[in-house]
């Protein structure tokens, strides 16, 4: 494997896509098993929601406890995170959070399609620039029924066009069913010229 090798896993909710992007991350690493791999968090912690602050704590339990983790929802600042160190094994959970967040700190919830646009421009020359080892997350929307709300048609246009636009950039994309991963694109797996 390359030292510069970016990977796109998708899943619909509760599909094991965490789990298995955690397991690539550590894959695709050195064969040290105490090596840095850095986590970045997109999502917001809410203290008032017992429930999602639950579904936080089983992913950070089960991280080994030299990973170091990054909470970006805050400053907003995933893209200049990527680029303040693109050498270090890095895993991203998740895209769907950090589109939440960015349409939220842009009250882009009732703007058009596209307010959002230039964020997601940083964060894909983030990850088309990476120079390490990096696994993204991201929820796969585009499978299940039209949401009947503006606000659910707006996060599943936006996060369908915000996946294939970085499934462009990465050399792998996993799609993970029912915990069963499925590779839709491997770029280091085909001889050149060929796709």
């Amino acid at each position: 494997m390359t030292n510069t090798y970016r990977t796109l896993v998708l899943g619909g909710a509760r599909s094991g896509k965490s789990a298995h992007a955690e397991d690539l991350v550590c894959a695709g690493h050195l064969p040290e098993s105490s090596a840095p791999i850095r986590y970045l968090a997109t999502a917001r912690r809410d203290v008032s929601d017992a429930d999602w602050e639950s579904r936080i704590d089983q992913h950070r339990n089960r991280r080994p406890s030299h990973w170091s983790t990054v909470e970006t929802a805050a400053a907003g600042d995933l893209a200049a995170q990527l680029e303040s160190d693109s050498h270090t094994a890095t895993l991203v959970d998740d895209l769907g959070t950090w589109l939440t967040t960015e349409l939220d700190r842009q009250g882009a919830w009732d703007a058009p399609r596209g307010t959002v646009t230039p964020a997601a421009d940083s964060l894909v020359a983030s990850v088309e620039n990476y120079r390490g080892h990096l696994v993204l997350v991201s929820p796969e929307v585009g499978l299940a029924v039209i949401p009947e709300t503006r606000s659910g048609r707006l996060f599943r246009d936006e996060i369908g066009t915000l996946n294939a636009r970085i499934a462009a950039v990465c050399d792998r994309v996993v799609l993970v069913v029912a915990g069963l991963p499925l590779i839709l694109k491997d770029t280091a797996a085909q001889p050149e010229g060929t796709m």
